[in-house]
């Protein structure tokens, strides 16, 4: 009953938040059919922003961080990634009318993590002002790029199989690297490189860190106005995306955190981090992803796996896996009370 009230609470407290505000503000905007247009290049600029900011945050941890106390966790990370994509694929695609390349392509967008879900829950934990180790959302393409190969992967063996083409091995090398060329991860990775071996902190503090909740308030708005268009396309698919969009990732972000209470107990890994974990486990790539997987499966119908996340994944893990973990941190360790 506790958890309930708190998770309450929490959920009237987040709908007031800029995060969930500037979503919620942009899915309305677009239900009224507003001309409102924001510049696609604002978009991506946006983006790259809190990704570098994230990076570089994460980069200046590391450099100070025992290498040791970060083993566990990113070994958690790539599980967790493979994990989803491997649910993913023996539970959706096993529905009726659910095509299997939609499913793995759907799974393997799951399987990936947002980064505006991601900046969102970071602003959250900022504002309770509870702790977190400032290298675990660096810690994205350890959860990121394994889930989108082997989802992948899992499309190139289920393609061979079906038509016979036992002797064609998907290229595992060639997704990694179109995956760390892809503009998301290039963004992080080059601020996780100027963090760990340049001296940043100057720039960081007077540009990336005091533009990053603006920045998030942008990406959030945008992205509800294309939550709300892309509504029509999941519509067009079978019902079991629908479903699958609101409960994989509270399913997943529960597995998550069960899995850092795990690595709380034996490494010390804070309350905070496992939220992070949680939320990166239970969101499902907006940039990344979608790219990255139209190249890869141009089979798979983008209506399927862009639709389910975008319009109804990416808002259950704001609106409410957020609160749901930051309660769980309350109940289980007592932090953020007030």
């Amino acid at each position: 009953m506790e958890l309930l009230v708190d998770f309450l609470a929490r959920l009237v407290t987040q709908f007031q938040s800029p995060a969930l505000a500037f979503l919620i503000g942009g899915m309305l905007i677009a239900a009224f059919r507003s001309k409102l247009d924001i510049p696609d290049a604002i978009y991506k600029f946006a983006v790259f922003m809190l990704l570098m900011r994230i990076g570089i945050e994460g980069g200046l941890e590391i450099r100070e961080a025992n290498l040791a106390d970060m083993l566990l966790p990113g070994i958690a990370t790539v599980f967790m990634g493979c994990a989803i994509v491997l649910i993913g694929r023996f539970t959706l695609a096993l529905l009726p009318g659910v095509k299997t390349e939609d499913a793995i392509a759907t799974a393997g967008l799951f399987g990936a993590v947002s980064a505006s879900t991601l900046a969102a829950a970071m602003v959250l934990l900022e504002e309770d002002d509870i702790f977190y180790e400032a290298w675990v959302p660096a810690l994205y393409p350890f959860m990121d790029i394994p889930a989108l190969v082997l989802a992948i992967v899992l499309a190139n063996l289920y393609f061979a199989k079906r038509d016979g083409e036992a002797g064609e091995r998907p290229k595992i090398g060639v997704i990694i690297a179109d995956s760390l060329r892809g503009s998301a991860l290039s963004a992080l990775l080059l601020g996780l490189a100027l963090g760990l071996l340049t001296r940043p902190e100057q720039v960081f503090e007077g540009f990336y860190d005091p533009l990053f909740r603006g920045l998030l308030s942008i990406l959030m708005l945008i992205m509800g106005i294309e939550a709300y268009q892309r509504l029509n396309e999941i519509r067009k698919v079978a019902h079991w995306y629908a479903v699958y969009a609101v409960v994989s990732p509270l399913a997943h972000g529960l597995i998550a955190f069960g899995l850092g209470y795990l690595l709380h107990l034996a490494t010390g890994f804070s309350p905070g981090g496992i939220v992070v974990l949680a939320v990166m486990a239970g969101s499902s790539s907006d940039i990344s992803g979608p790219p990255t997987l139209r190249a890869a499966i141009p089979s798979a119908n983008p209506s399927a796996y862009i639709g389910s996340s975008t319009s109804i994944g990416t808002p259950v893990a704001i609106a409410i896996g957020i609160p749901l973990y930051l309660a769980l941190a309350q109940i289980v360790f007592g932090v953020g009370a007030g």
